[in-house]
């Protein structure tokens, strides 16, 4: 039976981790390693400078007082048993689309992972403020994933961020491979003044833009699709190398001492 590790940023008592770990139970032995509370955009920080606690919530479910990537780390090196076969983070409440991944607490767990070399997913549900959240999709969702990984496998350095319609599992139109679009939010910065005059900042609230593309994450969940785009942790613009090795010559390869 296989061992999968699940986290999140929601916390411990986020109703997507649940539904996560019920639709898991039946076909691997599954281990709960999550935030204590909400660590949403936390990206990919570590706690360095305070001891993280570990408190047991469960058979096998546990809270760590740090951030998803925490988590990851501990949960893999002290936590379970045996290195899990699969990493999956989520059922995160909202989406993690365009340049929104950067920021994600749910991508990070994964990526961290990845960087263990383990398997991983990050999952989340298009939901919005107010509306019914449909875990139980995305979590159908992410159990079929895995079975592919399992069988499989994924490409080294690679890891899935998966975006899940908000939307009855009947009603889904199917999976879409994408590329991660471009996501900008206007005006989410707030500016306000206290009653005693001080000027502060509020991040959040602004009102999302996104490129529109066939091959997209953001266009293949808005017409009902699944989508599962493939990252990896190598950053390197390799294009941008070969243009600047071409229009920055011979500058770029000046030895020490003459390149200033």
């Amino acid at each position: 039976m296989p061992v999968i590790l699940i986290t999140n940023d929601d916390g411990i008592a986020a109703e997507g981790l649940k539904a996560l770990f019920r639709e898991l139970s039946p076909m691997a032995e599954v281990y709960i390693v999550a935030p204590d509370r909400e660590r949403s955009a936390s990206g990919r920080s570590l706690t360095l400078h305070k001891p993280l606690r570990v408190q047991k919530t469960g058979e096998r479910s546990f809270s760590v007082s740090g951030t998803p990537t925490d988590c990851v780390a501990v949960g893999v090196e002290k936590i379970l048993p045996a290195r899990p076969d699969v990493v999956v983070s989520g059922i995160n409440n909202g989406p993690n689309l365009g340049d929104d991944i950067t920021y994600s607490g749910t991508v990070s767990a994964a990526m961290e992972a990845t960087v263990m070399n383990i398997p991983s997913l990050a999952v989340s549900l298009n939901v919005g403020n107010g509306e019914k959240a449909h875990f139980a999709t995305a979590a159908r969702v992410a159990a079929s994933l895995i079975h592919h990984v399992l069988e499989h496998a994924l490409p080294f350095d690679t890891l899935l961020n998966v975006n899940v319609p908000n939307i009855p599992l009947e009603e889904v139109a199917g999976f879409r491979l994408t590329r991660h679009g471009k996501r900008i939010y206007e005006g989410a910065i707030h500016e306000t003044v206290s009653p005693w005059g001080e000027v502060y900042y509020w991040i959040g609230g602004g009102v999302p833009y996104w490129e529109h593309g066939e091959d997209t994450d953001i266009q293949a969940v808005l017409g009902g699709y699944v989508s599962v785009t493939p990252l990896h942790l190598d950053l390197t613009n390799y294009k941008a190398m070969d243009f600047l090795r071409r229009s920055w010559e011979p500058w770029i390869t000046r030895d020490k001492g003459s390149a200033w």
